[in-house]
């Protein structure tokens, strides 16, 4: 058996501390995918350890989706984007005979 070395297991572990999760907040066994109801509320759970523990709410996807990812609101400024690399020359199959 391949067992990993506790201070390996830790380490992973650890990493995942302060992780956020958003929740959709639904009654009962409603759907919980956020796809299927973007304007319910969420709760936002941070990850602790050992177990997720309440940190927020949001009154909806979109608002939980800025919490989650700030980076992404940050970059979304197109002066600041990367601009795409046009295709270099080649004749691959996948390309058309001029």
């Amino acid at each position: 058996m391949d067992d990993e070395p506790l201070k390996d297991w830790a380490e992973r572990r650890d990493a995942k501390i302060g992780r956020l999760r958003a929740v959709p907040v639904v009654s009962g066994d409603g759907p919980r995918a956020a796809h299927l109801q973007p304007d319910a509320p969420r709760a936002i759970e941070r990850w602790n350890g050992h177990a997720w523990e309440p940190h927020g709410l949001t009154a909806n996807l979109a608002e939980a989706k800025a919490v989650l990812y700030p980076e992404a609101r940050e970059s979304s400024n197109p002066l600041h984007d990367p601009v795409p690399k046009p295709l270099g020359p080649g004749t691959g199959k996948h390309r058309k005979a001029p």
